[in-house]
């Protein structure tokens, strides 16, 4: 037993100090998409390495209640939970003031502003696939945290980035970020 909290607290640890680095968050879920780069290394890109065996993937550590990954976690269970209003108790600005607009904008009868598989970056929804690959890494600084989320749908990687704040005792969702499809909630305009 205390190994295990050995381990896991040192892991924290590691993980805390590296998710502050953008690089250091994508070489835990391997290597970043093709379009997406750091612009931080202007040396050539190095071969492409033999093919190997995939590593067995880490066990799932148990998500604590209370914290920001049990926060993230049921829009990876219900699809198409951040669109629905009675979740928005789990949200502050500024992604709240955007869902609140496209709900807006969808009793109009306007039309729709996001789309409902934004907790998956718009990948076809495959339960299984995610289910099977989900991993997530949390950091928390103060009042403040993210949580690193990433999948594979086909064979193709994606990464969001779950930005929580501390309000009143509770974890709320202050934005989502695609690091693979490069878009924000925050910078939606739905009008």
């Amino acid at each position: 037993m205390l190994r295990r909290l050995v381990l896991a607290l040192s892991s924290l640890s590691m993980l805390a100090a590296g998710l502050n680095d953008g690089a250091s968050a994508q070489g835990l879920f391997g290597a970043p998409p093709p379009k997406a780069s750091s612009g931080d290394d202007p040396s050539p890109p190095a071969a492409a390495a033999p093919e190997s065996k995939p590593a067995e993937p880490a066990p799932v550590a148990p998500v604590l209640p209370g914290s920001p990954t049990a926060v993230v976690k049921p829009f990876y269970e219900r699809l198409g939970l951040e669109l629905d209003p009675s979740q928005r108790k789990n949200f502050i600005d500024p992604a709240k003031t955007v869902l609140d607009k496209s709900d807006a904008l969808r009793a109009s009868g306007q039309g729709e502003c996001l789309d409902p598989n934004m907790a998956l970056d718009n990948a076809d929804y495959d339960k299984l696939a995610i289910d099977r690959s989900l991993r997530t890494i949390e950091a928390v600084n103060g009042d403040e945290a993210k949580v690193v989320v990433a999948f594979v749908v086909e064979g193709h990687q994606h990464r969001l980035e779950w930005k929580l704040k501390k309000v009143g005792g509770a974890w709320k969702v202050s934005d989502i970020l695609s690091v693979t499809g490069e878009w924000a909630l925050s910078q939606y305009q739905c009008e």
